[in-house]
């Protein structure tokens, strides 16, 4: 797909984004669509490093939460306008993830998802106890300054607005993504994930790249982890903790990672579902893990995948026969 139509497409879910505004009149649905569309950022950052270095982190949700508490303390101290503190946050995440990466990128399989799990949790636990900074378990309240990037405060947190700031959001890092991922550092990336040894036969520097994805997807986690913050208006302890990097990459797995739609895709219908089903259904849960082990098994590619290989008829890879050295 060129970066034109990609364009055009993204133009489209705009007006889709607007439409869904609209019509939606309840308040309440729209909130919990704003937290899907919030979440489908947070699928694509997961996503993306999935994609390009072929790595599971279980510990995405220290940048998700560690946003929060970034905007939570610096309003708090009041060092600087919310304006200036929402880049820079998202700068230090980015240098903070690729210091991480240089060192945690060399480490394959299953070991880096070890690591980004004690990493993240070590994070987790220093929240808990830095209760004169953070609250402690109790989490801390974001109090969001009068205006925003010259909106009233009273606009900006109205469910319509907030939903339609989460969508173009959403849009936008889609577009960017595609746009990196089809500059030459993609194909460098990719090239590294499929046959690394390869890759530094013929010249390719290996850890770089693979740090600079690492670091992208961080920033992509954690501009959710600031939307999250303006949602709610709440960050705790409990936006670090591995589960929420768990659930995360269930979407990803639900959605299908080998294209942009595809966590977006994954964690809308993760959250409709919990949301909405778990308040007809008891064991909603249950259900849905059912439902996850159907698509695993008949749709490894996920549900994106599996739509995509139904429209131009192709059989489903199978699982040695998939693209990734690790």
């Amino acid at each position: 797909m060129s970066l034109v139509r990609t364009g055009a497409l993204s133009l489209l879910a705009l007006g889709g984004g607007a439409a869904i505004m609209q019509w939606t009149t309840s308040s309440s649905l729209l909130g919990i669509l704003t937290q899907a569309v919030i979440y489908a950022i947070f699928a694509l950052g997961v996503g993306v490093l999935l994609k390009q270095n072929g790595l599971v982190s279980f510990g995405h949700a220290l940048y998700f939460g560690a946003a929060g508490y970034g905007m939570g303390v610096l309003l708090a101290l009041d060092w600087m306008p919310a304006e200036l503190a929402i880049p820079l946050i998202l700068l230090a995440i980015g240098v903070l993830a690729f210091l991480i990466g240089l060192v945690i990128v060399r480490v394959p399989g299953i070991a880096f998802g070890m690591l980004t799990l004690a990493i993240g949790q070590m994070v987790y636990l220093l929240a808990t106890r830095a209760r004169g900074l953070t609250g402690g378990a109790d989490g801390m309240s974001i109090h969001w300054p009068p205006t925003l990037f010259g909106f009233p405060q009273a606009m900006l947190l109205k469910p319509t607005t907030l939903f339609m700031i989460a969508w173009t959001v959403m849009v936008l890092v889609t577009f960017v993504l595609q746009w990196i991922l089809r500059t030459r550092f993609g194909a460098i990336t990719e090239a590294i994930r499929d046959n690394e040894e390869r890759a530094r036969f013929i010249g390719i520097t290996t850890t770089l790249p693979r740090a600079a994805v690492y670091a992208l997807s961080a920033m992509v986690t954690g501009l959710a982890g600031l939307l999250s913050a303006l949602n709610t208006g709440f960050v705790s302890p409990e936006n670090l903790h591995w589960s929420v990097s768990a659930i995360t990459l269930l979407m990803v797995v639900i959605g299908g990672f080998k294209t942009a739609l595809g966590p977006i895709v994954g964690a809308i219908i993760y959250v409709l579902f919990k949301d909405l089903l778990g308040a007809y259904a008891t064991h909603s849960m249950a259900i849905f893990g059912a439902a996850l082990i159907v698509v695993i098994v008949f749709s490894p590619d996920g549900i994106v995948g599996g739509v995509q290989r139904r429209l131009l008829g192709e059989r489903p890879q199978r699982a040695g026969r998939r693209s990734g050295g690790h």
